[in-house]
């Protein structure tokens, strides 16, 4: 598999479309039920926990189960979500929030105060923004009614937009029963508030995974955007059909067997549109590829090894590799999305520059690498992350490193990355992903950024000068301020390498003609959609 490029996968698919079948015969003779949707996702669900780990598919699936307090619009407007009512005080300590009516969770069991400010204090331990929020936060209070209260020993001005984060990690909301489990500790029983059930009976681990529509569950009155206004379920039944073959979803696709492939690669658009019976719609702001490095081991302990790498790497490379023609890429030398409000140039010759094998090659011997191999992780179901961990391991060998090469699927990786173990014990070194655009639009969203040692992401970077500068951004409300903070942050990064940008991508999902309704945003919705 790891050789296999983008153009092998264009070619199987093309040939195989014809006659390759992803479902079996009984769900097949269902597929004319306009009241069932069929979605193939990105990749299997193996990690059920949307504050557990910040993997897009498992988000997504968050959405089906759960509910958040608050919600953003297209324009980052945040709006009451399970809230009905809230005050905030002339000091802007004290917020005090009312829960609107009719909310309940999937055992019967009313949402109560006491579930959101105990779902709020577990999401606060495993979020960027929410690690912040906790340090401001002087009390929370909530009880068995549907009232509940936060109390700050300082203003935060961006509470409201925490608690309304469209991405991961979303502040879903849980009973409290299963929001008092360990943050670390995955949580494994689906039981939320929102739009859709989850069928634990009927979860076939690696093949499928079932949702039925919330009967009880009461949609706001405001139409949908993104995130916010009303979730409306609009089918009975939604099947997640997990498909490893690339081939074997455009076929899926072109013979109606699925409605929605929420991922399809580049080379395969062409395919798909050719029976006039898919429609692909791209993302309105383009996602972000890079490549994390491990602080806690060797060699990427050391600062020069990892600016060594950032040295030769190649956006253009990489791009290419995944999305082939320039019109769908582009290189975007910032740490924040090219395109958005804190975005700039500041330190970009890192990336800019000419790529320098010879000096990069100096700095490495000036590291003191002794030769440790180096465990590259490699999602080799994930068209973005496979293309990067390719091009990757041959700059790695390029530059003269010892590197092993391991590959294995999306939940392996999402699961592996998580081990703090030495990479010869079952960790890593090197692993390769992708991020939407809003989730790395300023040092609030980004959690890439974080620099706070064993708290931080995978990866676990730690610097203080990076902490104190996005600290210093959260509390800036003015917005000439915090682009000239935010150029500092990137400046830092620059120099100490949290991770390595590698360009910005078009991205498309497919969708067949006779869906209506889908909702574009930075997370998938599958509330709204209806089969005509």
């Amino acid at each position: 598999m790891q050789d296999l490029t983008r153009r092998d996968f264009a070619k199987t698919a093309a040939g195989a479309a014809v006659a390759a079948s992803v479902l079996p015969s009984p769900t097949r003779a269902a597929a004319s039920d306009k009241k069932i949707l069929r979605f193939i996702p990105q990749t299997d669900v193996q990690v059920l926990d949307p504050i557990w780990t910040t993997a897009y598919v498992t988000r997504n699936h968050g959405y089906m189960v759960f509910d958040t307090l608050f919600a953003i619009d297209s324009k980052f407007k945040p709006h009451p979500q399970m809230v009905g009512e809230f005050e905030v005080s002339p000091d802007k300590l004290n917020y005090s929030f009312a829960l609107r009516a009719g909310l309940k969770f999937h055992d019967g069991q009313p949402v109560r105060g006491a579930d959101c400010t105990a779902s709020l204090k577990r999401w606060m331990a495993r979020d960027a923004l929410g690690q912040t929020l906790a340090t401001v936060i002087a009390e929370m209070k909530g009880g068995d009614d549907k009232n509940f209260s936060i109390h700050l020993k300082e203003p935060f001005p961006l509470l409201i937009d925490a608690l309304a984060k469209i991405s991961s990690l979303a502040p879903f909301i849980m009973p409290e029963r299963l929001a008092k489990t360990d943050p670390y500790t995955q949580v494994t029983e689906m039981v939320g508030s929102g739009p859709f059930k989850f069928v634990k009976e009927e979860h076939q681990p690696g093949n499928k995974v079932v949702y039925v529509k919330n009967t009880d569950y009461v949609p706001r009155s405001e139409p949908p955007d993104w995130a916010s206004g009303g979730k409306v379920v609009k089918v009975d039944r939604v099947e997640w059909v997990v498909v490893p073959d690339v081939a074997t979803k455009t076929a899926a696709m072109q013979n109606g067997e699925a409605d929605w492939w929420e991922n399809p690669p580049t080379d395969i658009w062409p395919v798909l549109t050719s029976t006039g019976d898919i429609d692909l719609v791209s993302a309105s702001i383009r996602p972000l590829g890079c490549i994390r490095l491990n602080w806690l081991f060797p060699p990427f302990d050391n600062v020069k090894m990892r600016q060594a790498v950032m040295m030769v790497t190649s956006q253009a490379d990489y791009m290419t590799a995944f999305v082939g023609d320039q019109k769908n890429w582009n290189e975007c030398a910032s740490f924040f999305t090219c395109g958005g409000p804190m975005a700039s140039k500041a330190g970009a010759e890192a990336l800019t520059g000419k790529r320098d094998y010879e000096k990069a090659k100096q700095l490495i011997k000036e590291s003191g690498y002794k030769g440790e191999k180096i465990i590259l992780l490699d999602a080799v179901d994930q068209p973005l992350i496979h293309a990067e961990a390719l091009v990757t391991t041959d700059v790695l060998k390029k530059l003269g490193l010892n590197v092993e090469y391991v590959a294995a699927d999306w939940g392996t990786v999402v699961t592996r990355r998580a081990s703090k173990k030495p990479p010869e014990e079952g960790g890593w070194n090197i692993f390769e992903t992708g991020w939407t655009g809003a989730d790395q639009l300023d040092p609030s969203t980004s959690v890439m950024l974080r620099a706070n040692g064993d708290q931080a992401w995978f990866g676990w970077p730690k610097d203080d000068q990076l902490e104190a500068l996005r600290t210093e951004w959260l509390k800036a409300n003015d917005l000439e301020d915090r682009q000239a903070i935010a150029a500092k942050i990137q400046e830092r990064a620059f120099e100490v390498v949290p991770y390595i940008p590698t360009g910005q991508y078009e991205f498309k999902t497919a969708l067949r003609k006779n869906l209506k309704g889908y909702i574009e945003a930075p997370a998938f919705f599958l509330w709204n959609v209806e089969k005509t």
